[in-house]
């Protein structure tokens, strides 16, 4: 790679990292996410997962993360797009937030079927 490919790489990640960094500020719903996150991987740490176990758990932790940051973007262009009320615009907004609650939910149940069996010899 050339110099200014490298250079355009770099400037690229850091706008990238900037609109996580965005988010980690302005979205209470992604703070909130990533602390989830973060416990689950501790608590998996603690349980002792196998390699499949943290492969699961990484891919739902980045899909839940993802669809928020998803939904940012877009409730961010509606907003910009249609600053006044707009019923389309609710619907997008809901329907963007839906996607969010799918995966979230869909999480917790992986999270349900990953940390029961651990969870359960420690008390079983």
């Amino acid at each position: 790679m050339t110099g200014s490919v490298l250079k355009a790489e770099k400037k690229s990640f850091t706008f990238a990292l900037e609109g996580i960094a965005y988010a980690i500020k302005t979205q209470l719903n992604f703070k909130i996410q990533i602390t989830a996150g973060l416990l689950a991987i501790l608590a998996a740490f603690i349980l002792g997962f196998d390699r499949g176990e943290w492969l699961v758990l990484l891919i739902v932790i980045c899909l839940v993360l993802s669809a928020e940051l998803a939904n940012t973007v877009i409730e961010t262009v509606v907003d910009l797009a249609m600053p006044d009320v707009h019923p389309k615009a609710k619907t997008v907004k809901d329907l963007s937030a839906g996607v969010v609650l799918l995966v979230s939910a869909f999480a917790v149940l992986i999270g349900l079927v990953l940390f029961y069996p651990h969870i359960a010899l420690l008390f079983g």
